[in-house]
């Protein structure tokens, strides 16, 4: 059983916490789409399907054009995502190569060691169904992708 001044005192500690703030920064036009954050001002990523192409040990998912419409110039971008189908948890950064005027990434059917990675992502909640989602290292110039795991939709965006 709690003791009475042990009651009240933990009731003085709640009451002098400051209340969660709301939030009230900007916020993406439309949902299950990432938007780049620049400082209020929000830029929406450039949303395709990929196309899969498939070889013998290999699949390469295809971006049609050289670069993205959506650039930052931040190595550490930050987005704001509104989920209201796509699981923000899901979402996957992968850096694409620019080959014959397009943008790919090969992996191997057999999942091998060298088979590219997806960089770290940090996420916070801000507010139902808003997150902020920060790439955790740094990303050199170039084409990148988020992409919701097992997937072909994708979200591309250009480091410059």
């Amino acid at each position: 059983m709690m003791r009475p001044h042990l009651c009240i005192a933990a009731v003085l500690w709640a009451a002098c916490l400051p209340a969660a703030e709301k939030y009230s920064g900007p916020r993406p036009a439309k949902s299950d789409i990432p938007f780049l954050l620049h400082a209020d001002n929000l830029v929406e990523t450039e949303t395709v399907e990929a196309k899969e192409e498939s070889r013998k040990d290999e699949i390469t998912y295809v971006v049609a054009g050289a670069g993205s419409t959506a650039r930052t110039p931040l190595a550490g971008p930050i987005f704001l995502f509104q989920s209201e189908k796509v699981t923000p948890e899901k979402l996957e950064l992968y850096r694409l190569e620019v080959k014959n005027g397009r943008r790919e990434i090969t992996f191997s059917k057999k999942k091998k060691k060298n088979d590219p990675r997806p960089y770290r992502l940090d996420m916070a909640v801000l507010d139902e169904g808003l997150y902020r989602i920060e790439v955790y290292d740094s990303l050199e110039a170039g084409e990148y992708s988020l992409t919701p795991a097992g997937s072909n939709q994708v979200f591309c965006f250009q480091v410059y």
